[in-house]
């Protein structure tokens, strides 16, 4: 699942290519908004928080959308799709969201949520979140109280829980905690400083972000140290990475980890 990283960098794109610019065409297949037509409103601006998309509109509305698991948005020139085009894209069955002004289109492909609501009530589509660990204004030491307030829950179940702080996913879990030399099944409430692990896991996020800027130098891969290198040698001291899975059954998720970087604490540590 795409994790806040890539939720902002696809906020980005659609700014980009929509805000102050009217609709010509603003179709929306999802089967409880048949018959919606956005054509004509004009774009303020796409928000994130965590894994959720809020792309409002000058009117006072906002179309929430999610992309769960195979979500994505796709910009393409809108005069590629016009009759005698070179692409059908927008045919596509798996299209959810159409979003274009004159000169790009936006397909929302596989969309997992739409909604289309005041934007007064956006409060109320994300109560259910914890605060988003990319947020301009986190409050870093909040964030750390709110992790280690799940008491003896593992901290890798816990940074994967969006309740308790949204925006990561088993990528990011499995490097903050590599980073931070942290066991990923620590009682959330012993680790040691929570503080500085919502930390480093928003600067990871943020390098993604910024690796991807159109002024960014070097190599612009996303690399990483232990998640999906499982029998290849750790990058700081050479232990082969193992990986298990770690929540509940039927929601448990794939975790990777350094045995040696991130040994489990001692009894009465």
């Amino acid at each position: 699942m795409p994790e806040g990283d890539i939720l902002v960098r696809v906020a980005r794109r659609l700014d980009a290519a929509l805000v102050g610019q009217i609709l010509v065409r603003g179709q929306l297949r999802w089967p409880t908004l048949g018959g919606t037509d956005l054509a004509g409103a004009v774009v303020v601006g796409n928000l994130t928080h965590g894994k959720h998309l809020l792309t409002r509109l000058a009117d006072g509305r906002t179309l929430h959308t999610h992309l769960r698991m195979d979500g994505s948005w796709r910009v393409v020139r809108s005069a590629d799709l016009a009759p005698g085009g070179p692409s059908r894209a927008d045919r596509s069955p798996w299209v959810r969201a159409v979003l274009a002004t004159p000169r790009w289109t936006c397909l929302g492909l596989r969309l997992g949520m739409m909604e289309l609501v005041p934007t007064r009530d956006e409060p109320r589509l994300l109560a259910h979140l914890g605060p988003d660990v990319l947020a301009p204004d986190l409050d870093l030491a909040q964030a750390g109280a709110r992790l280690r307030a799940e008491g003896t829950r593992p901290v890798g179940e816990v940074l994967l829980d969006q309740t308790v702080l949204a925006g990561l996913g088993t990528i990011y879990m499995a490097e903050s905690l590599w980073a931070a030399r942290v066991w990923p099944w620590t009682p959330a409430q012993d680790v040691p400083d929570a503080e500085g692990l919502v930390r480093r896991a928003r600067q990871l996020m943020q390098r993604s972000i910024d690796a991807s800027s159109p002024t960014a130098t070097g190599d612009r891969r996303r690399t990483t140290a232990v998640h999906q290198r499982d029998r290849r040698p750790c990058p700081r001291c050479g232990t082969v990475v193992a990986r298990a899975t770690i929540g509940r059954p039927s929601v448990d998720r794939p975790v990777y980890w350094c045995p040696d970087c991130q040994r489990r604490p001692a009894a009465g540590t």
